[in-house]
């Protein structure tokens, strides 16, 4: 305490031998409280550099984190684009596939057709070629049933725009005016879809009748 209370007076240059004892003693306290407000202002400034220490280094963690986290999140964002552009690709292969071969297993059957049309003047005899060629026609309804075409048979019914194309009129023999009387060409359908119009000529009230 001796040497403490010295070194505190040699900080502050006092004199002690000039002093009363009970001067002394009013120094000495208020040397004393002074050196512990200094020592408490220093360890008050030793936290908190050592809390800003703390918090930097805290900072510093999560800032790898999240650059970890940005650099995960932009390699599975790459890896999706990746993916992404791999199955465009491979769909729009199959959309030209689908477009170039689509109708292979059609031509595969109308080929066979064609097969029987080559053996027709081996026919002897026009009762051998029609039904030589009644055999072509009756194949040639399974391949178009097989594929979903039909075709049209609109005698009687009522003239559709979508499915019909009128290119003529005809007398009423045999039907109602204003329905389909001839059909000069056949119209088709595939798979609900007209693929092509059926002309007709339509029935019309004469004077006559």
């Amino acid at each position: 305490m001796a040497v403490r209370c010295l070194s505190v007076t040699r900080r502050f240059h006092i004199d002690l031998c000039r002093l009363t004892p009970s001067a002394v003693n009013r120094s000495v306290v208020g040397l004393l409280s002074t050196a512990a407000e200094h020592r408490s202002a220093g360890d008050d400034g030793d936290d908190d550099h050592s809390h800003s220490v703390t918090h930097v280094r805290t900072l510093e963690i999560r800032a790898r984190k999240l650059e970890e986290q940005v650099h995960d999140l932009t390699e599975r964002y790459k890896r999706a684009l990746a993916d992404s552009d791999n199955v465009r690709r491979r769909t729009q292969k199959f959309v030209k596939d689908a477009k170039l071969f689509g109708i292979q297993s059609f031509c595969r059957d109308i080929v066979e057709v064609a097969d029987l049309l080559e053996k027709v003047e081996e026919r002897d005899g026009v009762q051998q070629l029609t039904q030589y060629l009644a055999h072509i026609r009756g194949r040639l309804q399974v391949i178009f049933t097989k594929h979903g075409l039909e075709k049209m048979s609109p005698v009687g019914s009522a003239y559709d725009p979508y499915q019909h194309e009128i290119v003529c009129h005809t007398p009423a023999e045999g039907v109602e005016p204003g329905t389909i009387a001839v059909v000069k060409q056949d119209g088709y359908i595939l798979h609900g879809r007209t693929i092509r119009h059926a002309l007709v000529a339509i029935a019309v009230r004469t004077q006559e009748q």
